[in-house]
């Protein structure tokens, strides 16, 4: 027995896609482990720098770390009406997190997240349909705090020269799209945009899931830019916590648009980037992000993955 033709094409589609992704994040993590090579000295000596830093500040940075899956679980909860078990809720979040740091482009968060809410009821296009919610409110969020910083750190973040050649891939951009809108698979998209945007009036219809699912997403952008914060402080580097965050937010949506699993690679290049050019010292920056790197990825890795074990074995993904 033959399988359709649609769910052939599909398939090798979604197959396709992967060996790319799988191959982009090949070439960003050897151009790191190149990196990594060329600039050993200035990475041992941040790492010299982080082990005599103030130990109660990194206390303050973990608890905030171990604050962003409670945020997620709590973001998670405000986008779906239903009301799910809480401390399951948090357990898929930080199982998610560790499955995010194996797969590229946040792939493991999403799997884990949707099968736990398949698990706890919800039907698949449901279930999509919130995790599309919360990340829309994730980036609207993110979207408002670099706003609200850039204005109170003028000078930060500074407006590229657009040249022609922008302007003209924005125009075949949006000439693009205008095909596109035309194309068999726009009534697909369609529908799972009238499908979010009927969950997203379902939310709000009740106050105490809004609360909760932009609270929570709130939580979390804030919560990861107070580690970041937490550490340049343990670390005596002069910057003020705004100018930190507004890095962070900044830094962290740009190593977005490439495909690494939990942004290893792109993220912190961005963020030694962005507090380099702020005037922070390569070993500094290097410690900084080391340290960031080692409460919100390597020592939650292996328990997180754990916890995934456990959750799967207990059936509740």
């Amino acid at each position: 027995m033959t399988a359709p033709p649609d769910l052939t094409a599909t398939t090798g589609t979604r197959r396709r896609r992967a060996y790319w992704q799988a191959a982009s994040t090949l070439c960003v993590l050897v151009a790191v482990v190149c990196l990594l090579r060329r600039h050993w000295p200035v990475l041992a000596n941040g790492a010299g720098r982080l082990a005599v830093a103030d130990q109660g500040w990194l206390l303050v940075a973990g608890t905030a770390a171990f604050g962003t899956w409670v945020s997620s679980a709590l973001a998670q909860q405000g986008a779906v009406p239903q009301r799910l078990p809480g401390g399951r809720l948090v357990a898929a979040q930080f199982a998610a997190s560790a499955a995010n740091h194996v797969l590229p482009a946040g792939l493991g968060a999403g799997a884990v997240n949707l099968r736990f809410l398949m698990r706890c009821g919800l039907p698949v296009a449901r279930s999509a349909s919130a995790l599309a919610v919360k990340a829309t409110a994730g980036v609207v969020v993110r979207i408002v705090l670099i706003g609200v910083l850039a204005t109170a750190c003028p000078g930060v973040l500074r407006v590229p020269h657009i040249s022609v050649g922008v302007v003209g891939v924005v125009l075949a951009v949006v000439a693009l799209v205008a095909v596109l809108l035309n194309c068999p698979l726009w009534p697909r998209c369609r529908r799972a945009l009238a499908a979010v945007l009927t969950d997203i009036r379902a939310v709000h219809a009740r106050p105490q899931r809004a609360v909760a699912l932009w609270g929570g997403s709130l939580a979390f952008a804030a919560l990861h830019s107070l580690v970041l914060i937490s550490v340049t402080q343990a670390v005596e580097l002069p910057l003020s916590p705004a100018r930190v965050a507004l890095l962070y937010l900044a830094a962290s949506s740009a190593a977005a648009l490439l495909p690494t699993p939990g942004g290893i690679g792109s993220l912190d290049a961005a963020l030694v980037f962005a507090l380099t050019a702020s005037g922070t010292t390569a070993s500094a920056a290097a410690s900084v992000v080391l340290g960031y790197r080692l409460l919100t990825v390597w020592l939650p890795l292996i328990p997180g993955l754990l916890v995934l074990g456990v959750l799967v074995r207990r059936k509740d993904l």
